[in-house]
């Protein structure tokens, strides 16, 4: 089990039912029902290759009726709402869509590849508050949010596009990733083929890169 696994595991709670959207090998849903953190789970998949390897990884759970398999884009075709839904490998847009059209959970552990500011977005729009918001690192940089059903506080413009708790109690892995998204920024100004237009969003880029950074050091000191 990989370190991105293990800390997305971690974060599974006691539930009724668990359900791993998009679930290609099924590990997630093989360590929930190991350790008993939900009566049963379901697993999905577009792909039924992918499906076809979780459900042999759960053959005991699928055979004894605790593990369900559907093959299914997103949440549809599910026969009940999961208590606890498990979006993660896919991008931000798409995690989005998957939401917009089922009925929402109690839970969402969600780790978007790239456009995590627009799932925060929906999130807070659509009746939930975030629990957890922030970066690790296991070879690359993920974004993972833990969220549930309630009303919570609105984030700044700042918090939507970081995570809130990133910016209040900052990573190493959160001020890695900032610091190399800069210093590569800076490598793609020194291009001399670089569109005006080009060049102003990457110093406005830089300069929110900049600006996080000192916000950052201000809440460690």
């Amino acid at each position: 089990m990989t370190a991105r696994i293990q800390e997305i595991c971690s974060h599974i709670p006691k539930c009724k039912t668990f359900a791993d959207v998009g679930c290609d090998h099924g590990y997630m849903a093989q360590y929930a029902l190991r350790a008993d953190l939900c009566e049963r789970a379901y697993i999905s998949d577009i792909s039924k290759e992918s499906l076809q390897k979780a459900i042999t990884l759960l053959k005991n759970y699928v055979d004894c009726g605790r593990c369900i398999p559907i093959c299914t884009d997103g949440l549809t075709r599910f026969p009940e709402t999961p208590e606890c839904v498990l979006i993660a490998g896919m991008g931000g847009e798409e995690a989005v869509k998957i939401l917009r059209e089922a009925p929402l959970p109690q839970t969402l552990l969600l780790q978007p590849m790239k456009n995590a500011e627009k799932v925060r977005a929906y999130l807070l729009s659509n009746g939930y508050r975030i629990l957890s918001d922030y970066t690790f690192e296991d070879g690359k940089f993920y974004d993972f949010i833990v969220a549930a059903r309630g009303e919570g506080d609105a984030y700044t413009k700042r918090e939507l596009a970081f995570g809130r708790d990133n910016l209040s109690a900052p990573s190493p892995a959160f001020l890695k990733k900032i610091r190399k998204e800069r210093d590569e920024l800076r490598s793609v100004l020194d291009c001399a083929s670089l569109s005006e237009e080009n060049r102003a969003k990457v110093q406005a880029r830089m300069q929110a890169l900049e600006e996080v950074l000192h916000e950052v050091a201000g809440n460690l000191s």
